[in-house]
């Protein structure tokens, strides 16, 4: 038995379809409907009757097609490196501020994620495939090819690069003056025997903070202690591990009067250990950040932290991003520029004066 033709669906309505309705060619509806400086030329009237035909018909603009047109995708890509089971804090409040931009300037974000940055320079160029007009790199840990320069053709910005990237505007914060001004505020409380907490040795941003943490000691008349600098992953987990370790290690007597710790991720690994050693922050020792995340606002007790003020810096990015994207001067075209955010001491808890 012969079965039934089966029903065609309704195509979707195409831009001849509209000028058919409106009376005007599909040139005319496409300068009207895709907003081309033509459109000026065609009166008011005429522009009210297609932009009721659309409405009429449903018609709905082929994205892909503009893009073709416009090349462009309104589309923007952010590339990070994933570490352990958790997305670090200070990726979310970046990001916050990457998508508030991205908002305010009617952008689209893809997120591309590496375990690596080993490999970023060979899946950058895979990213550039037309799914993206432009990307940001969110702390980059990348070696001397990468750093050579990018294709022109790949509008790129950093933040927080760990070295320079010859033609990429990279965003980064005061470091060594934020942790300066933490260590001399515990300093002023009291406290003289400052344990630090840092991050990997031989990156930037580490490196910056170990420098603020000894000058402030130097300039207090404080002898830096080896002992008392012990340096692992930005990781609540390591951080706990490692102030566990030290706990065990060290009589009760050698107590540290306060830890700064290099971000707020480790600091709450390292009160979390300080808890399980039966030690009370900030009665028995007081505990500071780096960074102002969400941990930092919400831990118990609140931490006392430098704010890097990373939702601004993720927002500022997006901006540089689409001025290079848009073929705007930026200062630095050619060469590694860094545009230099302030850090600010915010004093909350768990910090204590002894």
């Amino acid at each position: 038995m012969p079965q039934p033709a089966r029903k065609k669906g309704k195509r979707p309505p195409t831009l001849a379809d509209v000028g058919r309705e409106a009376g005007v060619s599909a040139m005319a509806v496409s300068a009207v409907l895709n907003g081309s400086n033509s459109s000026v030329r065609i009166s008011e009237e005429t522009q009210r009757r297609i932009r009721k035909a659309a409405a009429d018909l449903r018609y709905r603009p082929n994205i892909a097609a503009r893009a073709l047109v416009n090349r462009r995708m309104n589309t923007i890509g952010t590339f990070i490196v994933v570490e352990g089971l958790e997305l670090n804090h200070y990726f979310l409040e970046v990001f916050n501020g990457i998508i508030a931009g991205a908002s305010k300037h009617k952008q689209n974000v893809t997120v591309f994620t590496l375990d690596t940055w080993s490999d970023a320079k060979e899946q950058l160029e895979r990213a550039f495939d037309g799914r993206i007009d432009g990307m940001i790199l969110i702390a980059p840990i990348v070696g001397e090819e990468f750093a050579k320069g990018m294709n022109a053709d790949m509008p790129c910005v950093s933040l927080h690069s760990n070295v320079d990237i010859q033609g990429i505007v990279n965003l980064e914060s005061d470091e060594e003056k934020g942790a300066y001004e933490m260590v001399r505020f515990l300093i002023e409380k009291g406290h003289r025997r400052i344990l630090h907490l840092a991050g990997p040795r031989g990156l930037v941003g580490a490196e910056r903070r170990i420098a603020g943490y000894k000058q402030a000691l130097s300039e207090a008349g404080i002898a830096f202690e080896e002992s008392l600098l012990k340096s692992m992953a930005y990781s609540d987990v390591e951080a706990r591990a490692v102030m566990t370790e030290w706990l065990q290690d060290n009589p009760r007597e050698a107590l540290p009067d306060a830890i700064f710790c290099a971000n707020d991720q480790m600091a709450l690994g390292c009160v979390e250990a300080l808890s399980a050693a039966g030690l009370r922050v900030p009665e028995d020792v007081s505990v500071s950040g780096f960074d102002d995340t969400l941990i930092a606002r919400v831990s118990m007790p609140p931490l006392t932290t430098v704010r890097q003020p990373l939702r601004e810096m993720g927002m500022e990015a997006v901006s540089m991003l689409l001025k290079r994207i848009d073929g705007e001067d930026v200062e630095g075209e050619g060469t590694q520029q860094s545009v230099v955010f302030p850090t600010e001491l915010v004093v909350r808890k768990s910090v204590e004066e002894r």
